[in-house]
């Protein structure tokens, strides 16, 4: 923002979206790098922008054009701003749409296996059509997850990390105690790998959890179980949306206003991507026959190799069926 800007616009808030295939270290997840120096000099080169964007819903427009508010996206996401002084009404709502800029996003983003195919329903007792999205992300700040204390909180805009889940598909996130595992198969009897024994200290990535209830009007029948009614407020090419309420009358460390007016430290808001993990396939480039297989999936990385030998492009992701079940992704490499 330019220094007029800073001077009489208020920040409201502040959405921080954070891949971790840019960010990581090999198998170090990028907020356990023991370089700070390293740190700050992969969040440097990071921009968000190279495959995300962000736009508001047109209600949302509407509401930040009548406040004459400001909102830009920046390397780390999104930064919007209001008049100083500026009162805003506690039943305020403002939803971003989170589009694709780049596909390869899906290649090495992991939970991006889940279809998102769009759905028309004719409600008869109201004689109007509906539109439906199936499983797209809702980032909300009534139900985010609040991690640390004093000036390491951070505010992510994903549910906890559910349980197992009978319908839990490959690279769900699940808690077992105080650890989080990820799915390697589809449920039933799905494989699950180890993340961290303390889910308390990870970070909260985007999971299934996010993927809410999708309640059709009475009557109308053969739509998905999880995603949203897209409105003419929102494109329907959106991949997730961003939820946020004026007040979280629950939490008011989710709350963007007090008493009406911006707060003195605005909430700073993340969400966060997971990489994709895949079992490493080496395939002999000469005869095309397998060599060897790693035993365990390792993740995939822009920085670092996670491997003991060359690392894949995430562009040689596939996924191995046992039926219609998924056993296992696998990426190739060829030696």
């Amino acid at each position: 923002m330019s220094e007029r800007l800073s001077q009489n616009y208020r920040l409201l808030f502040e959405l921080r979206v954070l891949h971790h295939y840019w960010l990581d270290e090999g198998a170090e997840v990028y907020d356990q790098l023991s370089d700070p120096e390293l740190k700050q000099r992969r969040l440097a080169g990071y921009d968000v922008r190279r495959f995300l964007e962000f736009v508001p819903a047109g209600s949302t427009l509407a509401l930040l054009n009548a406040y004459r508010a400001r909102w830009v996206e920046t390397s780390l996401g999104l930064l919007v701003a209001v008049p100083d002084g500026t009162a805003i009404a506690d039943e305020d709502r403002f939803e971003f749409a989170v589009k694709i800029k780049n596909q390869d996003f899906f290649n090495y983003t992991a939970l991006t296996f889940m279809p998102q195919r769009i759905f028309d329903g004719y409600d008869s007792e109201n004689e109007n059509y509906h539109r439906f999205k199936e499983n797209v992300p809702v980032l909300s700040n009534l139900t985010g997850t609040l991690r640390g204390s004093g000036a390491d909180v951070v505010l992510y805009l994903s549910k906890d990390y559910p349980p197992l889940a009978a319908d839990d598909g490959v690279e769900a996130l699940v808690l077992s105690g105080t650890a989080l595992l990820q799915l390697i198969s589809d449920q039933p009897a799905a494989v699950t790998q180890t993340l961290t024994t303390q889910a308390d200290q990870f970070p909260v990535f985007i999971h299934q959890g996010d993927l809410p209830q999708l309640v059709p009007p009475p009557g109308m029948v053969g739509l998905p179980e999880r995603g949203i009614e897209l409105t003419d407020a929102l494109p329907s090419s959106l991949f997730a949306l961003i939820r946020l309420f004026a007040v979280n009358p629950s939490n008011d460390a989710f709350s963007l206003i007090d008493n009406g007016l911006v707060k003195a430290e605005p909430p700073v808001f993340e969400m966060r991507l997971k990489n994709r993990s895949t079992f490493w396939r080496y395939i002999d480039r000469n005869t095309g026959s397998m060599e060897s297989e790693e035993p365990d999936p390792l993740p995939l990385t822009f920085f670092g190799n996670a491997g003991s030998t060359r690392k894949p492009s995430e562009l040689q992701v596939k996924a191995v069926f046992d039926g219609s079940k998924i056993a296992k992704l696998v990426s190739e490499v060829f030696v």
